[in-house]
């Protein structure tokens, strides 16, 4: 049996109102529980799953992510439109949370980390048969060549009906 996709992600915060707060304001999230203080779990608009993130609190004191260490280094979330990735892009840069901008040749993102140093990507995926033949790379990411290019509204991955 394959597997599809990864159907939720779930992280170690120290502060749930902050996590929620940050991913509520960047992503959109609704809260679909909240255990006040010791977790939450959120649901992405327009989500079938009851849930796309959980959020478990450790407390203020708890260790953060630690570069170049064995464990997870980030989770990737697909937007549907150039235009959709600028606007997060956006929030992103304007919350102080931004870390990087690439162009892998099948996407297009930006890197950033939330209140507790996790790391995450925010991907619009180029149309398949547009993908370079030699797998991508890691270019700076131009967005407004590739606004020009595709345009803000085209929806791709997920948004144009991908299973995966």
């Amino acid at each position: 049996m394959p597997v599809r996709r990864l159907n939720h992600a779930v992280l170690y915060i120290r502060d749930v109102r902050r996590s929620v707060d940050f991913y509520t304001e960047v992503f959109g999230f609704e809260v679909a529980v909240e255990i006040p203080e010791r977790a939450a779990f959120l649901r992405a608009p327009g989500t079938l799953n009851d849930h796309d993130l959980g959020l478990f609190a450790l407390g203020d004191h708890a260790a953060g992510p630690v570069q170049g260490q064995v464990g997870l280094y980030h989770l990737a979330w697909e937007v549907g439109t150039l235009g959709e990735l600028a606007e997060i892009g956006a929030k992103l840069r304007q919350l102080g949370s931004l870390v990087g901008a690439t162009d892998h040749g099948v996407s297009k993102s930006f890197y950033a980390k939330d209140p507790d140093g996790v790391e995450f990507e925010v991907m619009w995926r180029v149309p398949r048969e547009e993908w370079p033949t030699d797998g991508g790379g890691l270019d700076r990411l131009d967005l407004d060549a590739a606004v020009a290019r595709w345009g803000a509204d085209l929806a791709t991955g997920a948004a144009a009906g991908s299973a995966t």
